[in-house]
């Protein structure tokens, strides 16, 4: 179902989960086209009343676009939802569906922004650069703790060679790695970069680095849990920048415990919903697994900020409103999720 708008008549657009870091970049990709009204207010239940008035709304990562969610945003007369994000595990396609509600997302804004942030995650935590400042700012000079490995040489698996996958092979190929990889449909590129498809199974035995480069979904959540990281190498750095429920966080801190794995670099975290994107500097930290994630010295965290760059920002905003340039003149836009 498509809601046809008259050019002359700006689409009214209620952005929530605004971020001040992205403000200005959908403001501008917007300008003259569409009405944003912008909320620091993650959608739910309790605040889905604010949708109200407005033809469209556009949402991040952290929204709760549920089916009861969507029910009531259909009474308020919304038809059109934007997301500002690849991943679309947070909206219920299903439900939007049989509402007849329309979802967009932003298929592809630079890959190099969160493949260059997972290599910067496993330099960091190979060679010690966090300790290594931490032991200079109390002069303490000492290298005894410091020792990493040579990327050089190494396996490295990727699992999905999509787009991100590929740059981030692409760039491990230039430290001289040997690269492996797991996708049940191949990259035409791959046999160019002497990239091996193998199953899960082998990728978890051989592979000296792993990076976790697929989407959220029924085959994927909890891909990686206890049996899978028994398989991996007792060195082995585990590299996920993708979505947290693809790694069971219990069963990832129970390996790196029982020093059965090298280390962890994360962006994304299971239950990232209640914590990132937001100051809980006043807060009392109440997640008990998180806290033993932060505590871990073989885990390196970022909160969900591989895609922040300039040039992601402005992919991101440039197709969030193409989106609703197409829905504002009545055709369907290229980036719908639901057929």
């Amino acid at each position: 179902m498509y809601l046809t708008l008259h050019l002359t008549t700006l689409m009214k657009v209620l952005v929530y989960s605004a971020h001040p870091y992205e403000i200005p970049f959908l403001e501008t990709a917007a300008a003259k086209k569409h009405e944003l009204v912008l909320t620091q207010n993650k959608l739910s239940l309790e605040t889905v009343h604010l949708a109200s008035g407005c033809q469209a709304i556009a949402l991040f990562t952290g929204d709760d676009a549920s089916a009861p969610v969507l029910e009531k945003l259909k009474t308020l007369g919304i038809r059109q939802i934007a997301l500002r994000s690849a991943g679309f595990d947070h909206v219920d396609l299903g439900a939007a569906k049989k509402l007849g509600i329309n979802v967009a997302n932003v298929p592809v804004y630079s890959p190099y922004a969160i493949a260059e942030h997972a290599v910067a995650l496993l330099m960091a935590l190979n060679r010690k650069l966090i300790e290594g400042q931490r032991l200079i700012r109390s002069n303490d000079f000492r290298l005894n703790t410091l020792v990493g490995f040579d990327i050089h040489g190494r396996t490295v698996g990727v699992i999905g060679t999509g787009t991100i996958g590929m740059v981030f092979s692409k760039i491990m190929k230039g430290f001289g790695t040997n690269l492996i990889a797991y996708d049940p449909i191949q990259n035409n590129e791959s046999s160019s970069m002497g990239i091996e498809y193998v199953s899960l199974d082998e990728l978890f035995r051989r592979s000296d680095i792993i990076s976790i480069h697929c989407p959220l979904n029924d085959h994927t959540r909890y891909m990686i849990a206890a049996a899978q990281l028994q398989l991996m190498k007792r060195e082995c750095i585990l590299i996920n920048t993708s979505r947290g429920g693809i790694v069971n966080t219990e069963d990832l801190l129970d390996a790196l415990d029982r020093g059965h794995l090298g280390g962890a670099c994360l962006d994304v975290y299971e239950k990232e919903k209640a914590l990132f994107f937001e100051d809980h500097q006043k807060d009392l930290l109440t997640d008990d697994l998180f806290a033993r994630v932060i505590s871990n010295t073989k885990v390196i965290v970022t909160g969900h900020q591989a895609f922040l760059t300039i040039e992601a920002l402005q992919g991101i905003s440039n197709t969030t409103i193409e989106n609703l340039d197409s829905w504002q003149a009545g055709k369907k836009s290229p980036n719908e999720l639901i057929p």
